[in-house]
């Protein structure tokens, strides 16, 4: 399930054509993407931490699982997909909003996305691929806040600015 090219989109979301994943992040290119919150019984969310290996975003912590779908994919098929093929997990996902953000990242690349944000539920205890994911844990809302807050350079910039935002729709 190798995702090598990016929908670039114009900001209302049509798809004007398909480029090199690689090549969109050199090139700040707006693109299409989608972040994916698991929340178990407790309110706790599923951190990833990315696997070292990644171009940008090694080793950082995130939301639960974050990709792009492919020329032809429904967002939120893409989402169930590729929640199973990185954090070996399968639930319900539920669309809570977008939103477009521009952000330079490591390596000279920049983050140029339209974030599609699902949140599903589960108590599932993941199974990691390790290709995508070096580890994983639980936490609750008010310490990743606080985690962020004080430790701003272990998160993704994508997750940093999306979590607060998810907190005050599903919690209003």
């Amino acid at each position: 399930m190798e995702r090598n090219n990016v929908v670039l989109v114009d900001e209302n979301d049509n798809a004007i054509a398909e480029m090199e994943k690689l090549m969109a992040h050199e090139q700040g290119r707006l693109h299409r993407a989608f972040s994916v919150f698991i929340f178990n019984d407790k309110g706790e969310l599923l951190l990833q931490q990315r696997a070292s290996h990644k171009y940008h975003g090694a080793g950082l912590w995130t939301n639960t699982c974050c990709s792009h779908p492919q020329w032809g994919e429904t967002v939120a098929l893409s989402a169930e997909e590729r929640l199973i093929y990185e954090m070996g997990l399968k639930c319900d996902l539920r669309l809570v909003y977008s939103f477009i953000y521009n952000e330079r990242v490591e390596n000279n690349l920049t983050e140029h996305e339209l974030d599609y944000v699902f949140v599903g539920y589960s108590d599932q205890c993941p199974v990691l691929n390790k290709d995508e994911v070096q580890d994983y844990k639980w936490m609750n809302a008010d310490e990743i806040l606080s985690d962020i807050k004080n430790n701003p350079s272990h998160y993704t910039v994508w997750f940093r600015q999306a979590f607060p935002e998810l907190l005050s729709k599903i919690n209003s």
